[in-house]
């Protein structure tokens, strides 16, 4: 299997964690955070093969985060979720870059359908 790094970030600690769990099974490295600035500070230190940001985030809109994060990593692909976006949010974050849009809950094998993807094309 495929390892892949990755960064979760999602104000849901119970959810983030138990995500992280179900990818480390499946051969994925993660890392989680809870809030957008926490997130920014970590891609600042270290590389990541993808991000699953939350949209709605305690202390910075996931969109801001999105952003931000595209400014200073343009090829890391960015997959947001959510169990409250809208379509307007969804339209906006993939203006701004995002490789993909899901709602909570996710199926952890359309995402882990998605990675091979993203895999496969940056190879």
């Amino acid at each position: 299997m495929v390892h892949y790094n990755i960064l979760i970030v999602d104000d849901e600690k119970r959810y983030a964690k138990m995500l992280a769990k179900r990818l480390n099974l499946r051969g994925c490295v993660c890392e989680v955070c809870y809030n957008g600035r926490q997130a920014l500070e970590i891609i600042k230190r270290k590389q990541f093969f993808l991000t699953l940001l939350d949209l709605r985030l305690p202390d910075i809109y996931g969109i801001e985060v999105l952003t931000r994060i595209k400014e200073s990593c343009a090829t890391m692909p960015v997959i947001i979720l959510t169990a409250h976006g809208t379509e307007k949010d969804r339209k906006e974050c993939m203006r701004q870059g995002a490789y993909t849009f899901m709602h909570k809950p996710l199926r952890i094998e359309a995402l882990v359908t998605i990675l091979a993807h993203i895999k496969e094309t940056s190879a």
